[in-house]
């Protein structure tokens, strides 16, 4: 379960303090879907980063599957991270010197996992990239390296996986085959799903939305998603 507890984000700007987030409470499920929406400047994405534990709140707490992280060292979060949260990034962030094959190796390496070469082989054809093994991120298409992007999130069976607007820079056709992709990974793998979005189609195949706006949950809704699966990937 993902619980925040009087989540508070404040920056320094201008010579005085600027309120990204104020006093945030909320719970998530273990297994739940959940989109994250708002305008631009409501807090989505700095509230996605406290969760993954990128960034310290101000105040308030935050409590991963038990685990309180938000005041952690950071060698034991850096740990905790990645042990139990894959992050997807709305540009990627592949390792431009490594194929797709030896960036989903990163994780599987730095957690010492004796099969690492076959798992990150089985990840990429399961997110329909068998045959794009060696190729290096220019040589991808941006759907592709999303997927990539995915199956490195996803390396380590991550308990948590966020994504941070992860078809924001895909047509529209390539991002629906990555949501439908996050949605079996969700289905296959009990992974509790919590990604930032402007698409409003998109919030609406997960189960719940939580809207954001000025740094407070201005609603907080289950969709008639709870009731029917979101499609598939295969």
């Amino acid at each position: 379960m993902i619980s925040l507890s009087h989540l508070t984000m404040r920056l320094a700007g201008g010579g005085h303090q600027i309120t990204i987030l104020n006093d945030v409470t909320l719970e998530i499920p273990d297994k739940q879907r959940v989109a994250i929406v708002g305008p631009s400047g409501s807090g989505k994405s700095t509230l996605l980063g406290l969760i993954a534990g990128l960034d310290r709140p101000t105040s308030g707490s935050i409590t991963l599957n038990g685990v309180e992280i938000s005041t952690m060292r950071e060698s034991a979060l850096a740990r905790f991270r990645r042990d139990h949260i894959g992050y997807i990034f709305q540009s990627f962030h592949l390792i431009p010197t490594l194929t797709a094959l030896e960036n989903v190796l990163v994780p599987l390496e730095l957690a010492g996992m004796s099969t690492a070469q076959a798992r990150a082989t089985e990840l990429l054809q399961t997110v329909g990239l068998g045959d794009r093994l060696h190729h290096y991120p220019v040589q991808l298409s941006g759907g592709e390296q999303q997927r990539v992007a995915v199956a490195r999130a996803f390396a380590c069976h991550p308990p948590i996986l966020l994504a941070d607007e992860p078809t924001g820079n895909l047509d529209s056709t390539t991002g629906q085959q990555v949501m439908l992709l996050l949605h079996s990974l969700h289905r296959d793998f009990g992974t509790t799903l919590v990604l930032v979005t402007h698409d409003l189609t998109m919030a609406s195949s997960m189960e719940r939305v939580i809207t954001l706006r000025d740094g407070r949950i201005e609603s907080d809704t289950l969709t008639d998603q709870n009731h029917r699966g979101a499609g598939s990937f295969r």
